[in-house]
């Protein structure tokens, strides 16, 4: 009897703990889902399969306007009642800016004054009506505007007559940087601590640029600055595909050679991400469909180089983070994604899309020919948060612009 009832107790006891790992405690996520950085000592760990490749894709939310967009921005805001809300700003060729208060259902057209033949390749939110936009053209084409009041009005904050200079992303995390093509054989960074005073930075720590390299403004990301490692940019169009690093600000500059496919004007770094890993992309974007050396990453804050195991489909124009170990990566022939921090990379989506946003895990939009704008649909957390499988009909709709 008493071996009867020791067994029915450890039944039990079994029965129990499954029942305890089938269902686990739900919580609500918190409004932006803390990521999983990569610790600074270099070492990674294998997050594969936390989110995987399947379960991040782009679904066009609207498209058919006369430009070509390449820049995208997002911030979050909450109204007087204490509802969160979603900005999201877009920007392209033929002077279009885009603006979205309502996380991208319906979108209105803005105008900068005289700025209606600009080819405007980056855009940075910075709340419900503050944002900076940048257009990229030789000399005094190249400019960065600024808007308080949702785009009604702009304030131009910084142009150049030099006839090199050459504007090829602006990226802003606590402070401001834009960066310019070389002038006098040093690459241009100008920068604002304020948001409002932008100056050109002293070149005496950059080090020289090779014949013929320059940085790539296909999708105006080839610049990239945060809190824990500094700035990056990366370059192209020269003997060898570099990525620079300053730990200081600006102040001074390593150059370091990476295994991107280089050697001619159309090929090199295109983008550059610093938020998990050190990743970057490009190719040759007059051979968009070639899948060699378009993509490698960094274990050390960008001091050594190593080619992704598994490539990209093809010419890249632009890389995000999602979410700590996981990447996507956007070109003309289609969507990447990685989730071990861009080892393997893996075709998720065939869209023509030029660049991308991604706010947290939940909430990113891309953009690109045709205005063509695309949300992410991230069916991991969806289901987390629903415990359900939804089609993707559900995580996606049309909108609209006025």
């Amino acid at each position: 009897m008493r071996t009867r009832m020791l067994i029915m107790l450890l039944t039990l006891v079994v029965m129990f703990a499954g029942a305890t790992v089938l269902t686990p405690t739900w919580r609500a996520p918190s409004w932006r889902a803390p990521s999983r950085r990569v610790p600074n000592n270099g070492t990674y760990t294998n997050v594969r399969g936390l989110h995987g490749v399947g379960t991040v894709s782009w679904s066009v939310l609207t498209s058919g306007i006369d430009t070509n967009l390449r820049g995208v921005s997002a911030a979050e805001f909450v109204d007087k009642d204490g509802t969160e809300h979603i900005t999201v700003w877009a920007c392209g060729s033929n002077g279009v800016i885009l603006l979205s208060n309502d996380g991208g259902k319906t979108w209105k057209r803005l105008h900068v004054p005289g700025g209606d033949a600009l080819d405007f390749r980056s855009i940075v939110a910075l709340g419900l009506k503050k944002a900076f936009v940048m257009s990229s053209g030789n000399g005094d084409k190249s400019r960065i505007y600024n808007t308080v009041d949702g785009g009604e009005n702009w304030k131009l904050e910084f142009t150049d007559s030099r006839k090199a200079f050459f504007l090829d992303a602006l990226a802003c995390d606590a402070e401001c940087y834009a960066l310019s093509d070389p002038i006098d054989g040093k690459f241009v960074i100008v920068a604002t601590h304020d948001y409002e005073d932008w100056k050109e930075l002293p070149g005496d720590g950059m080090p020289a640029a090779l014949p013929g390299e320059g940085a790539f403004a296909a999708s105006g990301t080839s610049l990239a600055v945060d809190d824990y490692s500094g700035m990056y940019f990366g370059t192209g169009g020269g003997r060898v595909a570099r990525v620079f690093h300053s730990a200081d600000k600006g102040k001074t500059w390593s150059a370091v050679e990476t295994p991107i496919v280089s050697g001619s004007a159309s090929s090199g770094i295109f983008s550059i991400s610093s938020k998990s890993a050190v990743n970057v992309v490009g190719g040759d974007y007059q051979d968009p469909k070639r899948p060699y050396r378009v993509a490698a990453y960094s274990q050390d804050q960008g001091k050594t180089w190593q080619l992704a195991a598994q490539q990209p489909g093809g010419y890249r124009s632009a890389v995000v983070a999602i979410d700590g170990a996981t990447l996507a990566a956007f070109g003309p022939s289609g969507e990447d994604v990685s989730d071990d921090f861009g080892v393997h990379w893996k075709h998720t989506d065939s869209l023509d899309l030029n660049a991308a946003f991604v706010l947290d895990d939940r909430n990113g939009w891309a953009v690109g020919a045709q205005g063509t704008i695309a949300r992410m649909i991230n069916r991991t957390q969806y289901l987390i948060r629903n415990n359900s499988p939804k089609d993707d009909s559900v995580l996606a709709s049309t909108s609209s612009i006025k």
